[in-house]
């Protein structure tokens, strides 16, 4: 049998101990990382180009994407040179800041996915339409949000 060193985080979410992992599930865990790095996209380059103000990434298929710089947690307000030092990660699957102290996933951007779960929320609560202008114009003449009617206490 195979011996692997198992991560503490690893160790956390495991159902039997790292001893009893059989070859067949090494083989298998290692067959879907495999079909995963074929499958989801990689970085070839990134870099961050100045006269767009854009974080551009290339990836391995020839294609590119880019997103400002301020969509992404921890890059907001970053100075042109701490932008252009990015260094790809783990064959292309992340994306790092040193001087940001930041880490983005590849496939996570392609999908959208800015920053923590926290953070794409309260971005979502910050989004400006014509509907929310309009209502908060009503409510505001009306004295404000309408209170919930607080329910009988028995």
């Amino acid at each position: 049998m195979r011996s692997y060193k198992v991560s503490k985080t690893v160790k956390r979410y495991r159902k039997k101990p790292a001893s009893e992992v059989s070859d067949a599930e090494i083989d298998a865990a290692l067959a879907r990382g495999k079909a995963k790095s074929e499958t989801e996209p990689r970085a070839q380059s990134a870099r961050f180009d100045r006269s767009t103000r854009k974080i551009v990434v290339t990836f391995t298929n020839g294609s590119e994407f880019s997103f400002p710089p301020e969509l992404a947690q921890g890059l907001s307000g970053a100075t042109d040179g701490q932008l252009g030092a990015i260094r790809i990660l783990g064959k292309g699957h992340g994306l790092h800041w040193e001087a940001l102290d930041t880490d983005l996933t590849v496939p996570g951007l392609v999908d959208q996915v800015f920053g923590t779960r926290k953070f794409m929320a309260q971005q979502a609560g910050r989004v400006k339409s014509a509907a929310k202008a309009t209502a908060a114009r009503e409510n505001g003449a009306k004295g404000g949000r309408p209170r919930k009617e607080m329910a009988a206490r028995n």
